[in-house]
């Protein structure tokens, strides 16, 4: 009988207290197939080891990384590496890639979750949810005049991205009556007009939009892309919303900016440094609602992580091609090729 197929799950898919973050429904697609046995691995490390990558045949990841000096080793018994997730910023990709690391990903779990985020961020921001919250909880209701909000009707939502995330967002904004538009030099020109969003570029979208949202990946040339300069150009009455990556924006630029009212507010669900220091100035601010890298854990966008990611490790064993694959160059790799070659 054939060896069972390995399967780690990082150890963060454990709350403090060791009880799953997701609905253990999602298991099933693991417990139910027989080739399969699986386990915890046995530290919450911040990145997978080549200890790991030794013991299992596919490793289901939530945050730890994987970097280059951990692939490679000639006891490497991992084929498959699975996020329970959409970002892969902290995954060397170009290191998997050439030793033979078949990498995949999840954005179906986190479209709409992560959307509703943004929607929820600029909701609040435009009618000063923080602010009011303080102000009857303090008895201080004659202020409340002082904190007018936003009307969203005939104001400009743009996004600096229309993929998965941004396409979903312009949809659940839809009956807004906003006028939309984003800048996306990847985005196919069919996009823009099946969703009736108006495509501009990066500077427009900057200076035109009262409510600013990063809907980009993080990566070399995205790095600090919404600078001190970018933020400048922005309308004074703007909103500026990020859920992607922290390191996107330049956060002492945005700091400054908040402070000196330069701009009206933020919405911020991740940071440069993650978990940020308590004694980050933009925790004191009263015109920015924070976050830690968690608004989008519901139990419905947990669970579609977790099962996307088990799909994707029933898929690899049925010899199926990649579901939502990050790296294609690998499936050229002589380890895969001998993978899906066999019986």
């Amino acid at each position: 009988m054939a060896d069972l197929f390995r399967v780690g799950i990082t150890r963060d898919a454990l709350d403090d207290k060791g009880n799953l973050t997701f609905d253990a429904s999602a298991l099933k697609l693991l417990d139910e197939d027989k080739r399969v046995t699986w386990e915890y691995l046995s530290d919450r490390g911040a990145n997978v080891t080549a200890d790991h990558l030794a013991k299992y045949d596919a490793i289901c990841m939530v945050a730890p990384g994987v970097q280059a000096d951990a692939v490679g080793r000639a006891d490497m018994r991992t084929r498959l590496l699975a996020r329970l997730g959409v970002g892969y910023d902290h995954i060397d990709v170009p290191a998997v890639t050439k030793a033979g690391l078949v990498l995949t990903i999840n954005p179906d779990g986190v479209r709409r979750p992560v959307a509703t985020v943004q929607l929820t961020y600029m909701l609040a921001l435009a009618h000063r949810m923080l602010i009011k919250d303080k102000l009857t909880r303090e008895g201080r209701w004659n202020d409340r005049h002082d904190h007018v909000g936003t009307g969203l009707t005939g104001r400009v939502l743009g996004s600096i991205g229309i993929g998965n995330i941004g396409a979903e967002l312009f949809r659940l904004a839809k009956p807004l009556e906003m006028r939309h538009m984003a800048h996306d030099p990847f985005a196919k020109p069919t996009t823009f007009t099946e969703l009736g969003v108006e495509p501009v570029d990066f500077d427009t979208v900057v200076s035109q939009s009262d409510f600013l949202v990063v809907n980009c990946p993080l990566n070399a040339k995205t790095r600090r892309l919404i600078d001190a300069k970018v933020i400048q150009g922005m309308k004074p009455t703007a909103f500026l919303i990020n859920c992607a990556r922290g390191p996107i924006v330049d956060e002492k630029a945005l700091t400054e900016a908040l402070t000196q009212r330069r701009i009206a507010g933020a919405g911020i669900d991740v940071f440069e440094e993650e978990p940020t220091p308590p004694d980050n100035p933009l925790l004191k601010l009263d015109n920015v609602i924070v976050s830690p890298h968690a608004l989008t854990y519901t139990d419905e966008c947990l669970r579609r992580l977790a099962e996307g990611s088990f799909r994707s490790v029933r898929r690899f064993l049925d010899r199926e091609p990649p579901h939502l694959l990050v790296n294609p160059d690998v499936m050229q790799h002589a380890r895969v090729k001998e993978w899906y070659k066999a019986n």
